[in-house]
């Protein structure tokens, strides 16, 4: 068992449709056939979405998102068209409401990998690969790869874990054509992230990128980029061989697997509540992340 601890209740507004609740983001479609993406302060750990909110991280979310689409638009088109308040919105959705183009998304998560660490690890400890594909030997966790590699994953449920593919199994699934346009996008959205991220000090060990079709075009879509979708770590603490320190959730993923929480995750309960400590060292993170990333002070 996973998902909501305490699922929420979706704001009804007049002239938008509600579509749907994911972990972070409320869904909804206005009279136009535009989808509505409302970021809200929710955070997840372990498939959980938990039951405390960060303070201002739907904003900080948005925020870095809209700056990455402005530093990624001569690779890829993004899908977003306004960030203009829906009428009769909630004033607390301003900055964290964009208005998208709708798209006919591809069901792949695009994950993009340029260090090894995490479920990429543990493939290649197996069998010395990752998505199928082969690596050399002597890797450790945090290693920085030859070169970045595609290594897509479904998209699951609420709740599910997404599960890591082959290339072969994406170019099935969605044809060859359309595969060989996500591993090319994917790759490049990557290493312009890369780039600019290392000369901000931050190194970018892998993210997922999720892509959409307008007509016959690839759009990128969702979120871009930001420490939910990606691993950043500080370049000056990087050392092959441990864990790295990272610009993320993990003051949340660590907390929650002390003996303080007191949550069995093994028991599938569902966890506790943050104490504050956590959620301010938590939200510092994402704002450390956001300045460091725009050289802009989050206000």
């Amino acid at each position: 068992m996973s998902g909501f601890v305490e699922k929420p209740e979706p704001v009804q507004v007049p002239g938008l449709v509600h579509l749907h609740t994911g972990k972070v983001r409320e869904l909804y479609q206005n009279e136009a056939g535009d989808l509505v993406m409302v970021a809200s302060d929710r955070i997840s750990a372990y498939d959980w979405v938990l039951p405390t909110e960060i303070p201002d991280k739907g904003r900080i979310l948005t925020q870095l998102s809209l700056w990455w689409f402005d530093q990624l638009a001569d690779l890829v088109p993004g899908h977003v068209l306004s960030t203009e308040l829906p009428a009769g919105a909630p004033a607390d959705w301003r900055g964290r409401t964009l208005v998208c183009k709708s798209l006919r998304m591809v069901p792949v998560e695009c994950v993009a990998r340029g260090y090894l660490t995490g479920s990429g690890l543990v493939e290649y400890d197996a069998s010395r690969t990752v998505c199928g594909l082969a690596l050399p030997e002597g890797l450790v966790d945090g290693s920085e790869l030859p070169a970045p590699i595609f290594t897509p994953a479904t998209k699951a449920e609420v709740g599910d874990h997404d599960e890591n593919v082959s290339y072969e199994e994406v170019a099935r699934q969605v044809g060859a054509d359309t595969a060989a346009q996500l591993r090319q996008s994917t790759l490049a959205v990557y290493s312009r992230g890369r780039d600019i991220a290392r000369d901000r000090g931050i190194l970018l060990a892998d993210t997922k990128f999720e892509f959409g079709f307008d007509g016959d075009e690839l759009v990128l879509a969702d979120e871009v980029l930001t420490p939910d979708s990606s691993r950043f770590w500080p370049a000056d603490e990087w050392q092959p061989g441990r864990a790295q320190p990272s610009y993320d959730k993990q003051f949340v993923r660590d907390w929650l697997t002390s003996s303080a929480s007191g949550w069995d995750r093994a028991a599938e309960q569902p966890p506790p509540a943050l104490p504050d400590e956590v959620v301010e060292a938590t939200r510092g993170k994402y704002v450390e992340a956001y300045e460091r990333l725009t050289g802009v002070r989050w206000d």
